[in-house]
């Protein structure tokens, strides 16, 4: 029986969100938390495989108390658990810092239950950085296999995985060792409608959450803001483009005037 967790996180809706003018960041109360759009589809395959090979599908998150929501709509999508790691410990955490604190979570997750499978979305869109999935396999010592569109057999008898890995001009076919970890690309697969009972389940759920103190053997100067080495100092929206020009006269005229733009722009090409 597959134990496989999903690593997941509560992102605002970057379709929405607004920019501050006044400080340059980003204004998360103008647009709801969602679920990241990449860690839906790693729970959705997550469960896809439970439904095939038999086992137990748990999600796992680092974030503040509104982010159970996230686990709530994981939990509608068929996962039968959730755990969340919650602390002002964890504030201000950059990629590296957060791979640190889920493997934290993960280790005392499988202690438990032994965990063989690890699945994450490609990347958060509020981050873009597709690091924390590689981080959280390197920190475990187990095989990472990113840019995942199609898992096409996982035998935890006799220990391996076998995906497809999406490339620029088509797919490489991988075999690896269990356990390790996938992140996942959108089209892998298509979020399946969540059933009535799951809601219901969702609803009334309540995840498991831990504080700093919780996780064994943590090294305080690895997390949040003191474990974080990067930090964004400045947000900002790029200016709107301008409009185009559009060229009148003859067409030695036409392409003057087209010289003498490209000549002001000359930097551009340099």
């Amino acid at each position: 029986m597959l134990h496989i967790v999903a690593c997941i996180k509560q992102v605002p809706d970057t379709k929405i969100i607004k920019m501050n003018p006044k400080t340059n960041t980003m204004d998360r109360a103008s647009a709801p938390a969602i679920l990241n759009p990449y860690d839906a589809h790693a729970v959705e395959e997550a469960v896809r495989l439970k439904k095939k090979y038999g086992g137990i599908v748990s999600v796992l998150t680092m974030g503040p108390p509104p982010a159970v929501k996230a686990i709530k709509k994981c939990i509608e999508l068929g996962a039968d658990e959730g755990y969340m790691i919650s602390d002002r410990a964890f504030a201000g955490a950059d990629t590296l810092a957060t791979s640190y604190a889920l493997t934290k979570a993960l280790e005392k997750i499988a202690k438990h239950r032994p965990i063989d499978l690890i699945i994450c979305g490609k990347m958060t869109i509020d981050g873009d950085t597709g690091q924390v999935g590689p981080g959280i396999a390197r920190r475990l010592n187990i095989p990472p296999l990113t840019g995942v569109n199609k898992v096409v057999e996982v035998n935890k008898e006799k220990g391996y995985a076998i995906v497809h890995r999406k490339l620029e001009d088509g797919y490489e076919v991988v075999k690896s060792q269990l356990p390790c970890l996938f992140t996942v690309e959108k089209d892998i697969n298509d979020i399946s409608f969540a059933p009535l009972p799951n809601m219901i389940k969702a609803a009334r759920y309540q995840p498991t959450i831990w504080t700093a103190d919780d996780l064994e053997d943590v090294d305080r100067k690895q997390l949040g803001l003191k474990g974080s080495p990067t930090i964004v100092s400045k947000v900002w929206a790029p200016p709107k483009p301008e409009g185009g020009k559009i060229l009148t006269g003859t067409k030695e005229e036409q392409v003057n005037e087209l010289l003498s733009i490209i000549l002001e722009k000359k930097e551009l090409f340099s």
